[in-house]
């Protein structure tokens, strides 16, 4: 029996969710979003996605509703593409990617921490602050360099993410 294309014969929330994020490049789309990249160029470099690619991943998810696309510049027309709630509650599916992928790839050594910004504490493993002892939003949660990441990647969102940042603040990259 063949395999089919899509899942439209499922009657499950997940087959219909893998629909829009079930793509090996879509996901990484909508962390580097989260991380905050919002410009075509910048999601192109930092992910090494091909171009057409990119450009349908970007389509799909705003036609779903994950992205919502924004003109930051009249002349010429360029766009930025920001997360709408829809892909904001992508968060903890990423986190738990992450999570397991360490736990289960041999990735031991974190890339990226993430810390409630108001305490400074490590989230825990649902993305709750045990300090605080509440779930902590995504824009109060605080990205910062693990012992994983690489210290000299050569595009220039990955210098930018070298910073301690928060979660959804847009990436300013080097100038070219």
């Amino acid at each position: 029996m063949a395999l089919g294309k899509d899942y439209t014969a499922q009657q499950c929330s997940i087959a219909r969710t893998l629909e829009i994020v079930g793509e090996r490049w879509t996901l990484l789309v909508v962390r580097d979003a989260l991380y905050g990249v919002r410009r075509y160029n910048d999601f192109l470099v930092h992910l090494g996605i091909p171009r057409a690619v990119l450009a349908a991943r970007l389509h799909s998810l705003t036609e779903a509703g994950v992205l919502d696309k924004r003109r930051y510049q009249e002349s010429p027309p360029r766009d930025e593409y920001v997360l709408t709630d829809a892909g904001i509650a992508l968060w903890p599916v990423i986190r738990a990617l992450g999570a397991w992928g360490r736990d289960h790839v041999g990735d031991s050594l974190p890339p990226r921490e993430f810390r409630h910004f108001a305490c400074g504490t490590r989230l825990g493993s649902y993305g709750e602050c045990p300090v605080c002892a509440v779930p902590v939003p995504v824009p109060d949660v605080e990205m910062i360099p693990g012992p994983g990441l690489d210290p000299d990647p050569s595009d220039p969102v990955g210098r930018a993410l070298l910073a301690p940042r928060r979660l959804l603040q847009p990436v300013v990259t080097d100038p070219v």
